[in-house]
């Protein structure tokens, strides 16, 4: 556990210097978005999350820095307000994070990871601050999108899915069905889930289908064509009002080419939209909108977790669609190693029992679900982490996107935002009632 804690953490800094070095100071410092912190203060605050939490509570070592908590604060300070704090600049942020990091290393090397309580046993403390490192990196990831600019990150392609590139899965079943009954939700043993995750409990899903893969460009690019953005018939009455007010009429980052084709602009370049890509920055209004449309609707949250970790042939719930192994560059699409979601039906290998396909990895789906806690819910280690986004004014997203860490996806991970959201890497796939 402490080697595993020890490349998690090492991980996660490559990946934040990865996102922080490709670009310049003025460009650190600067707010690409209202929506988005400047990068410099996800660069500090990672810093100092490291240091409440792995220095002063699990190490009991003297705070490096007090004086900059409330800066760094997530809470007392919304996101548009935060340039005009006193932030740490750029190379005083590194420094820092860089001292924090180093005496870590010497907390994590004593700390007792067995008996010691439950915020050392198995190294949790050290995962839940790697998982919060990685989860920044995605939102600095998404701050990277939002930029103008010349390009900054690069990466390869995705693999191609099949011989002669036709996805697997456009040539297949478009939905399987996935039988009634009970099955396991949640965990109450990995180590390291986070609050929102436990306890394990069991839940009763009647018999639904479920789209083998997520809902493509091409696919949306129909509900476009037919009039959708513009039929209130398919829309919730905020969700309309929402589009209406903002003009919004194709996913964020689309525009017409003046052929009569889409364009869009991925991390700084500008490129034909992909019919055979899961479809991207889609709110959750637009992803129900589209569902009734296609006379379907969105999975609820226990439906997409019945379809990602229940194995009908043996009744238990595994970790992750393909099973209980962790995820590879063969069976997902995670980790930044690209930089889009990979054409729909690839990754047969981390298909689940029943078939379907980029339940994990590729792009986070939203659910037809409220965040709301699972029964026996405590939180830990702190109500802010889950506790207070709990009601109706989120809903849950799942199986994360092909900027997420594996340390912090799982079979079991619940992502929320709020429904007006398209900034973020998501999309989704459909259901039906049987």
């Amino acid at each position: 556990m402490r080697d595993r804690a020890l490349d998690a953490l090492t991980a996660a800094r490559a990946r934040t210097a990865l996102l922080t070095d490709a670009v310049d100071d003025g460009e650190l410092t600067a707010q690409h978005s209202p929506l988005m912190s400047p990068l410099v203060w996800d660069l500090a605050h990672i810093g100092n999350q490291e240091e409440q939490w792995l220095l002063r509570t699990v190490g009991r070592r003297a705070a490096l820095r007090p004086e900059i908590d409330s800066v760094y604060d997530a809470f007392e300070y919304p996101r548009a307000t935060r340039p005009a704090l006193p932030l740490l600049p750029p190379p005083e942020a590194r420094r820092y994070a860089a001292e924090v990091r180093d005496r870590v290393l010497d907390v994590l090397g004593s700390a007792p990871l067995v008996g010691g309580g439950p915020l050392t046993d198995a190294s949790f403390a050290f995962g839940m601050i790697a998982q919060h490192e990685q989860q920044h990196d995605e939102t600095m990831l998404i701050t990277h999108q939002l930029r103008r600019g010349p390009v900054a990150l690069t990466a390869p392609e995705p693999p191609c899915p099949a011989a002669g590139g036709v996805p697997l899965a456009l040539t297949g079943p478009a939905e399987v069905l996935v039988p009634g009954g009970p099955f396991t939700m949640g965990t109450s043993t990995e180590p390291w889930a986070l609050d929102n995750e436990r306890p394990a409990h069991p839940r009763d899903v009647p018999a639904f289908f479920l789209d083998t893969a997520p809902v493509t460009c091409g696919a949306y690019r129909a509900f476009i064509d037919d009039g959708g953005y513009h039929d209130p018939r398919w829309w919730e009455a905020e969700g309309f009002a929402q589009i209406r007010r903002h003009a919004v009429e194709a996913p964020l980052f689309w525009r017409r080419d003046g052929g009569g084709g889409w364009l869009r602009r991925r991390f700084g370049v500008v490129e034909p939209v992909p019919d055979d890509e899961p479809v991207l920055h889609i709110s959750w209004y637009e992803a129900d909108a589209y569902a009734r449309w296609a006379g379907r609707r969105l999975p609820t949250e226990a439906e997409w977790e019945k379809a990602a970790r229940h194995d009908p042939a043996t009744g238990r719930s595994r970790r992750f669609p393909w099973g209980d192994a962790d995820p590879t560059p063969e069976r997902a699409n995670l980790g930044q190693r690209h930089l889009r979601p990979a054409p729909a039906g690839s990754y047969p290998g981390g298909a689940s029992p029943l078939g379907v396909r980029q339940l994990i990895g590729d792009v986070w789906e939203w659910t037809a679900s409220d965040f709301l806690p699972y029964p026996g819910f405590v939180a830990f280690p702190y109500r802010e982490y889950s506790e207070v986004f709990f009601g109706p004014a989120h809903k849950v997203l799942r199986g994360g996107a092909f900027g997420v860490d594996p340390v912090a996806c799982r079979g079991t991970f619940r992502n929320w935002d709020l429904p007006v959201r398209r900034q973020i890497f998501a999309g989704f796939r459909t259901a039906r009632d049987v």
